[in-house]
């Protein structure tokens, strides 16, 4: 079964389809909708604080979060290595592919390691992030590195430098983010306090913020149905998840300061 399943990665690493691309993208499309809709109106997605039971076994959170980001980073390496890559002669390609691995090595590998503490993840949330990673790091980098036909002066267009500078703006409030959360608590301290500096002093979900951020840029640069898809995507699934953050902290702290937005600095 395990050298089946080997067989048939290499035949779709080898023969990156668009139609499967195209089908996958118009499939983020549809269930962004759905999520939004769900996280907004019916449930909190069950991992982190809102963890609960009746969502599967529990997975160590490190570990978790390292299996389930690192498809994204091995399957476009797979493709590059196993594919025509019939696109990669574009300066444009190459570099959208670069910034897609880079997120993927600080999220899949840097990130985890420095997770301190971190709480275990139900198996069922933990599989449906695996199967989005597995995908994603399949129909965007396979599109990129056989399908994007952006010209042979793309690299050179006013909408590509916006979109990596949109792309690295992103990236930097992220992992800032994520630093001021790690070192919130002291080594013995548990529980959950109010962050403070960054872009915290302006919204609650500062590490979504420039999640969305990331892949807003990546999409403004790219201009292709997959790119768009996943930062669509993106924000459906981590953009309610910042509003659920932000009514948790207004009703734990009675000082939670209340200038402070959800998302979307001075707006939402």
């Amino acid at each position: 079964m395990f050298t089946q399943l080997l067989s048939e990665l290499y035949y779709m690493t080898e023969a990156v389809d668009y139609r499967l691309i195209k089908l996958c993208s118009f499939a983020y499309l549809a269930f962004g909708v759905l999520v939004v809709i769900l996280l907004l109106y019916g449930i909190t997605a069950p991992y982190g604080r809102y963890a609960r039971a009746g969502w599967g076994c529990y997975i160590n959170g490190k570990l978790a979060w390292f299996v389930q980001e690192i498809p994204s980073f091995v399957v476009p390496l797979l493709i590059l290595f196993y594919s025509n890559c019939t696109k990669l002669d574009r300066w444009s390609n190459r570099i959208l592919i670069g910034l897609f691995l880079i997120h993927y090595l600080q999220r899949a590998i840097i990130f985890p390691i420095m997770i301190r503490g971190g709480k275990p993840t139900p198996f069922i949330p933990f599989i449906m992030a695996f199967m989005f990673c597995l995908v994603n790091g399949y129909i965007q980098v396979g599109y990129l590195a056989n399908h994007g036909d952006f010209g042979a002066s793309w690299y050179l267009a006013g909408n590509f430098y916006a979109g990596i500078l949109l792309f690295a703006f992103g990236l930097l409030v992220n992992i800032h983010s994520d630093h001021i959360l790690r070192t919130l608590r002291k080594p013995s301290e548990t529980g959950y306090k109010i962050p403070y500096g960054g872009m915290f002093e302006y919204v609650s979900g500062a590490n979504f913020f420039g999640e969305i951020i990331e892949w807003l840029g990546f999409a403004v640069a790219g201009c292709s149905l997959p790119s768009f898809a996943f930062f669509f995507f993106t924000l459906c699934n981590i953009g309610p998840r910042a509003y659920q953050h932000h009514r948790y902290y207004l009703e734990k702290f009675e000082d939670y300061p209340r200038h402070r937005k959800a998302l979307i600095p001075f707006l939402f």
